[in-house]
């Protein structure tokens, strides 16, 4: 497993290396420790599930994993995100004004690869990113999340037009979060693969580790991380309030 990632996890779901790399699932009281990953953070993580190394980490509240111990401690995560868990996790969550926010896969790259067709870029830096804030077309590429800074995108431009936009957020200092836009007309030509892996590869060589977030169900944007190569890491429940 990858170095950079199980420590993340580690200081994500409270736990140690250890933990991680173990093939027990694990309960821990969710603290905010220093390193976690800062996307998106609300003032109160109730509950959060990872599935990765085979098992389960939760971290949350002390009552509701008590819960989860009794009900999910020895099962493994290779099904977990099934209907049936999530919906018996959620009747339980609406119990005490909870319930799931989202259930997402995520990929790391370890690897410089080009892959994509050739086209023409722009690179912007942290500072130049700010004239792309409010504009609706880059809302994935570049987020402006205040406890996650946008630090590093590409752009594919024609005739001064954009036609996509991948970017990084410093989710951690040694993880960073990339996103893809791409404008409908240019959809399917293989840009969102190019500027992704082109961002992978620019941020590997900074020294940070890159990972990509999809849904479930955006098999448009799973091929684009495969495409670009990244590769399934873990899959992460987290929790909202109603």
């Amino acid at each position: 497993m990858n170095p950079v990632l199980c420590r993340q996890l580690a200081a994500d779901y409270c736990c140690s290396v250890n933990d991680v790399l173990d093939r027990q699932n694990h309960f821990t009281v969710h603290q905010y420790l220093d390193g976690r990953r800062r996307f998106q953070e609300s003032d109160e993580c109730f509950l959060k599930i990872a599935a990765v190394n085979g098992k389960l980490l939760f971290s949350g509240n002390s009552e509701i994993l008590t819960w989860c111990t009794e009900q999910f401690e020895n099962d493994a995560s290779d099904w977990f995100f099934e209907a049936e868990n999530l919906h018996r996790l959620n009747e339980r969550l609406y119990y005490e004004g909870y319930r799931i926010g989202m259930v997402h896969p995520f990929y790391i790259a370890e690897q410089v690869t080009d892959a994509g067709p050739d086209v023409d870029v722009s690179w912007f830096e942290k500072e130049e990113i700010n004239q792309f804030q409010g504009d609706p077309r880059f809302n994935e590429a570049v987020a402006f999340d205040k406890n996650a800074q946008d630090m590093l995108a590409v752009a594919a431009v024609k005739d001064g037009q954009i036609l996509g936009m991948a970017g990084a957020s410093c989710d951690s200092p040694t993880m960073w979060q990339i996103g893809i836009n791409v404008m409908p007309e240019s959809r399917t030509s293989g840009i969102g693969t190019r500027l992704v892996s082109l961002l992978k590869n620019e941020v590997l060589k900074r020294g940070i580790l890159p990972f990509y977030g999809t849904s479930m169900s955006h098999i448009a944007s799973q091929r684009v991380a495969i495409g670009a190569g990244f590769m399934p890491a873990w899959a992460e429940l987290v929790t909202t309030k109603v």
